[in-house]
């Protein structure tokens, strides 16, 4: 068998390896697992030399789809925002770049510190009493909040509100799976929920990019002792009320807007906060401050219960890594905007989307299927393939939106940030009219 040369082993060590544990190969030691589940052997080809490995990887990557030369208008969950030179400057620094998980906290105050100032921001944008210090991703974090509301309630139905990512439900179904807990789809609320819920789920806005009314469905809540979640996109949270204003329980997020690049689909960060009286339940680490012995401001882990620190049966989260730097990312992204930035973001986003449905409409033959307010976001449908006019599009440069025809006929959803300008929103419309009338 040829190893990958860059695992240490030499094949005389491994062949040593395997004599001192009484095998002739490897294969010999993994009977049981199916072959088609085997990692193949790679065909890499031959050495190259360094000048040679560049200019082969430099062809390669022009097989994607630079954002820089296409307009995107692609959202769903990730989404191209301008990130100010702050963030980058800042985190490309040396003392934060190399910094692991803060367990020692008289050699990680810097960490610690911009880790308590995330949770602080965090908590100001969700309008939560207390937030941690983040998990792997928004889809992670809802499903990690989803046992949470079932832990606090011991209850185990989920209800979730229609119109839900249906990635992210993909993702709770998987953390679920060998749980003795139930998903309920639920389509509207118009009387009291069932007692029986755990938790009732919304997406806000939701995956259409329309705006639920959050009032409503929490009100509906209050008689069943079933707490509420919400999973939001942040950068709305500067443009629309905030879910904690409404006293919702749960608010998660997938932190990716707030200063973080799309990069092939992560490495992203969740966002986790809630009510105070839920705190000794909430998943993943908690940043404390206190002071030192001297009388200075300091900070540490505080709460930490995982499966490290307690018994596996009784720990709270099983999140094993840190994504302090992507967090970091975040931080300096919300203190270089502040308040009133990115109330500014989320009002152009807002316009810009706007501004490009009602170009839309006035194309005959294509539709916009959302039937109440939007954020970002929106559906339209046109007489032909959402996949022949993607494609289309893509010839002219321009990446369009995501294909929910399996969901509604021809449907496209499509997304505008700030990043989109008008000449670049008004070319996309006169081009769909173009393939449309083709």
């Amino acid at each position: 068998m040829n190893y990958h040369p860059y695992i240490p082993n030499t094949n005389e060590d491994t062949n040593e390896i395997l004599s001192n544990i009484g095998v002739k190969s490897f294969e010999k030691l993994i009977p049981d697992l199916p072959k088609d589940l085997l990692f193949p052997d790679l065909k890499i080809g031959n050495a190259l030399t360094e000048p040679e490995l560049y200019n082969h990887l430099n062809k390669i990557s022009k097989d994607n789809f630079d954002l820089e030369k296409y307009s995107l208008f692609l959202g769903a969950g990730s989404y191209k925002h301008y990130i100010p030179a702050t963030v980058k400057s800042i985190l490309r620094r040396g003392d934060f770049s190399t910094a692991y998980t803060p367990y020692q906290p008289e050699a990680a105050q810097g960490t610690l510190q911009s880790g308590f100032e995330f949770q602080s921001l965090v908590s100001h944008l969700t309008g939560m009493e207390v937030t941690n210090s983040g998990m792997y991703d928004g889809a992670t974090s809802f499903a990690e909040a989803c046992l949470m509301a079932c832990r606090v309630t011991q209850k185990n139905k989920i209800g979730v509100i229609n119109h839900f990512n249906p990635t992210i439900i993909e993702v709770l179904k998987s953390y679920i799976a060998y749980k003795e807990i139930e998903i309920v789809m639920i389509d509207e609320i118009t009387e009291n929920i069932s007692k029986d819920l755990a938790c009732l789920c919304i997406q806000y806005p939701n995956f259409y990019g329309s705006i639920p009314k959050l009032e409503e469905y929490v009100n509906n809540t209050k008689s069943s002792d079933c707490l509420t979640i919400v999973h939001t996109n942040p950068i709305s949270l500067g443009f629309l009320k905030p879910p904690g204003d409404y006293g919702v329980d749960i608010v998660t997020a997938e932190g990716q807007p707030l200063g973080v690049p799309i990069s092939y689909g992560g490495p992203y960060i969740g966002l986790f906060s809630c009510n105070k009286k839920h705190l000794r339940q909430m998943p993943g680490r908690i940043i404390g401050q206190t002071t030192d012995l001297d009388g200075n401001i300091a900070y540490t882990l505080t709460l930490q219960t995982r499966e490290q620190h307690i018994r596996r049966e009784r720990a709270t989260s099983n999140i094993c890594t840190s994504t302090q730097l992507i967090g970091l990312m975040v931080t300096i992204y919300l203190a270089t905007l502040g308040p009133e930035g990115i109330k500014e973001v989320g009002n152009l986003c807002y316009q810009k989307s706007h501004y490009l449905a009602n170009s839309l409409k006035k194309i005959k033959k294509v539709n916009i299927e959302n039937k109440v307010e939007f954020f970002n976001e929106f559906v339209f449908s046109t007489p032909i393939k959402s996949s022949t006019l993607n494609q289309k599009l893509l010839e002219r440069n321009i990446i369009g939106g995501l294909d929910v025809s399996n969901l509604i006929d021809n449907g496209i959803l499509i997304c505008c940030t700030e990043i989109n300008t008008k000449d670049e929103i008004d070319y996309l419309v006169s081009s769909i009219e173009e393939i449309i009338n083709d």
